[in-house]
């Protein structure tokens, strides 16, 4: 039995039915800020409330509505639970072999500085994870790396969550502004162009809010130097790759020449004085004995074992990077056509680790409003999940840190363990965005948001931001709203291709209060069932951050229209 999908269920009235699409959202807002609910129970509720929304208010089937939360339940896990296994077992390996202490160690000899040591790994380093592989791997390594560096958990993930507004709109191999075209006819190379000539003035703010966050005005002054290095190196990098290369490499390149330029900077320059947290004051003595190591200037590890405790994330940098091609792409899955020997033996393999059954009560039930039927499958990628990559990574480091299989499978299954709550999380937040958008309540509210007449270019990017908040991918937002955004767009006369950057350019400032973004980011850092001091830490600074895309926006449609293409 099929099911034709309503956008105004509420008696015809778009804005009503807005409001009432909004209670899940609003719900899931008070369960983590207010309530402070546990990360899994206020997405179990969230979807539960979701459901019931979708069956008595858009009066959908119960059947495909659970089936349809069941199909987000299934993706939350492959491929973004097991991006989060993958990565947290791969720190785990480093930490269990005391590789860690030496990654530690070389991060203090470049500095010592809790500041820089954020914009190194969070921000530099992040962004190029961000663009080799996107979806949870950027913040959970980062997080996971901060962590051990000696930053709080909390701060760590929240610091890796607003570093990452900078990459997400190019983030793995540029898959979200590619993905728009398709849509909405408008090519690719437009919409980067235009991106480009947005997020950059984002990222020569973000380096230096974020040490703002750390430590206050005043003594983000005190390096600011540093900051202006970091951010100015990867916005001038990030503009140009974007306008004249396309959308697949800015945040890689951009990642590679902010964190040599910094790391380059800081051998000429250093802060007068040294920011630690608070709670660090009194140094532990492993830091003490670094600290000290570094003013004697004798490095505590030698080069070679400096590279070998680097090696495990230089092979997974090198694993996800060859994971993002997309020729390799097409061989994982096996649907590689050409001539190449290497690619044609994959193929096979690739093929049959690939699985797209239909979603059983859910495939092609529902009909959208051009009377089509909606495709309803399992997407499951194993060989090509960006997971699998980092496992493979896991597996070479085995013998690069030289531990026994038994005690590598005994911290796989100590992962598995401290993991099962962020997973179920993360697969009923997932569930939620899934039956949102089936449903037409994600449709409902950017309708209402698109009806916002002469300031639309103001509001543009909320659509985005609130996409990428639904969804929890910048790629799925796109999708989402980029056609309504090109109509929208064209009747108040503003330029689509603006509107299409604006969608791209908000999903940035949503992704750090994605439920499966705050899911991931505290597996990583071990603060499963504190998701709601997450959400707390981020969300003021996501309304300000989409604030700010909506002025730059609505500037360049009216004052800096030059700047568009």
């Amino acid at each position: 039995m099929t099911w034709t999908q309503v956008f105004t269920p509420v008696g015809g009235s778009l804005g009503i039915s807005a409001l009432v699409a909004l209670i899940p959202i609003l719900y899931f807002f008070w369960a983590l800020a207010i309530k402070r609910m546990k990360g899994y129970m206020a997405g179990l509720t969230t979807l539960l409330m979701v459901i019931l929304v979708a069956v008595l208010v858009y009066r959908m089937p119960a059947g495909i509505a659970i089936m349809s939360s069941v199909q987000g339940a299934v993706y939350g896990i492959l491929p973004i639970g097991w991006i989060i296994i993958s990565s947290v077992f791969l720190y785990k390996l480093t930490v269990k072999t005391g590789q860690f202490d030496i990654i530690r160690s070389s991060v203090l000899s470049i500095t010592e500085d809790r500041r820089l040591q954020a914009l190194l790994v969070a921000f530099s380093f992040g962004a190029f994870l961000e663009g080799a592989a996107g979806f949870g791997a950027p913040v959970a390594i980062s997080a996971a790396l901060l962590v051990g560096l000696g930053f709080h958990p909390l701060y760590a993930a929240g610091l890796c969550l607003i570093a990452n507004t900078a990459p997400v709109a190019f983030g793995a191999i540029g898959i979200p502004i590619i993905a728009m075209e398709g849509p909405t006819g408008v090519p690719a190379m437009e919409i980067s162009k235009m991106v480009g000539r947005q997020l950059p003035i984002l990222s020569v703010f973000v380096p230096f809010y974020l040490v703002v966050i750390m430590s206050g005005f005043k003594k983000a002054l005190e390096v600011l130097p540093a900051i202006l290095v970091s951010g100015i190196s990867f916005s001038l990098t990030q503009y140009v790759t974007s306008n004249f290369m396309g959308p697949e490499l800015p945040d890689i390149l951009s990642a590679l020449v902010s964190l040599v330029a910094l790391t380059l900077f800081l051998k000429v320059w250093k802060p007068k004085t040294i920011f630690r947290f608070a709670s660090e004051q009194a140094a532990t003595a492993e830091v003490a004995a670094a600290s000290q190591a570094i003013k004697n200037s004798k490095a505590p590890f030698t080069t070679g074992q400096i590279f070998k405790a680097w090696s495990p994330f230089l092979v997974l940098t090198a694993f996800i990077s060859i994971w993002g091609i997309p020729t390799v792409k097409k061989a994982l899955v096996g649907k590689y056509e050409g001539a190449n020997l290497l690619f044609n033996c994959l193929n096979p393999i690739g093929k049959a680790l690939s699985f797209t059954p239909e979603v059983p009560g859910l495939h092609n039930l529902i009909i959208d409003v051009n009377g089509k039927p909606i495709a309803a499958l399992f997407k499951l990628e194993v060989l090509a999940a960006a997971g699998t990559a980092i496992l493979l990574a896991a597996i070479v480091t085995k013998f690069i840190v030289s531990i026994s299989w038994r005690d590598w499978l005994a911290t796989f299954g100590e992962t598995l363990n401290e993991l099962k709550f962020p997973l179920l999380t993360i697969a009923s937040v997932v569930g939620f965005a899934y039956v949102a958008n089936a449903s037409g309540m994600s449709t409902t509210l950017g309708m209402a948001l698109a009806g916002t007449g002469m300031l639309f270019p103001f509001f543009s990017p909320f659509l985005g931001w609130l996409g990428v908040f639904i969804t929890g991918s910048d790629t799925s937002s796109n999708l989402l709203f980029g056609n309504l955004q090109k109509v929208t767009a064209t009747s108040v006369g503003m330029e689509p291709v603006l509107a299409l950057a604006a969608n791209t350019s908000g999903g940035v400032a949503g992704k750090m209060i994605s439920p499966q973004s705050i899911a991931v980011a505290c597996a990583a850092v071990g603060l499963a069932g504190k998701e709601s001091d997450l959400f707390r830490f981020t969300v003021k600074h996501s309304l300000l951050l989409v604030v700010i895309i909506g002025i730059i926006t609505y500037l360049q449609s009216n004052l800096l229209s030059w700047m568009v293409p």
